[in-house]
């Protein structure tokens, strides 16, 4: 893959983020990561340039899931869960798409995309939440590999397939921990005008 990608320059890193949201599931972390340690000074061209390839690769799960994706859906998982799904994306669309664009595989990243394009989420929030997640993603990834090194990802990767309810559980209460200061800050900003 590395003969096939060094010619490609970050178009390799954009081409491998494209097709891995789009087709087939790619080492896209991997990938990033490899670049990254190669050269730290385009670290930001990098996390750009793959943020960019997965969010013009979720165009094409967007059309399916727009033109016909809720029956795919439905037979994949189950109906109270689609309910869920659905009422999340109706409630916070962003979020409900941002999160689990931030999160590394095994993920089912594809599954809430799908979701989103099915739930008829306005097609450029769609892609500003996959841009925004996938871009705090690849940062966070880049900066731990010039930190810890290029076998951060797969320590990372092996702990997170092994206590993926922990890790999950702590993505979440950071997530709602910055979510409930941003809102104690918003209500603060409110609050001041008045007094």
């Amino acid at each position: 893959m590395w003969a096939f990608l060094k010619p490609l320059g970050a178009w390799g890193v954009f081409a491998i983020a494209a097709i891995d949201v789009s087709s087939i599931g790619l080492p896209v972390d991997a990938v990033v990561g490899g670049y990254v340690w190669a050269n730290h000074a385009r670290l930001l061209l990098y996390v750009v340039m793959a943020a960019a390839g997965s969010t013009l690769g979720s165009v094409v799960v967007y059309v399916i899931g727009y033109k016909g994706g809720e029956q795919l859906l439905r037979k994949r998982i189950a109906p109270e869960k689609f309910e869920k799904i659905h009422a999340a994306f109706e409630k916070h669309p962003f979020w409900s798409l941002m999160f689990p664009a931030m999160l590394p595989p095994p993920t089912p990243f594809k599954a809430f995309a799908l979701a989103a394009a099915v739930s008829e989420m306005q097609f450029s929030h769609y892609l500003g939440a996959i841009f925004a997640g996938r871009f705090l993603r690849f940062l966070l990834l880049s900066l731990l590999v010039v930190k810890f090194g290029p076998d951060f990802i797969r320590v990372f990767g092996l702990m997170f397939r092994q206590h993926i309810y922990i890790a999950l559980l702590v993505l979440c209460a950071a997530f709602i921990g910055v979510w409930l200061k941003w809102r104690a800050n918003k209500a603060g900003d409110a609050e001041a005008p008045g007094a």
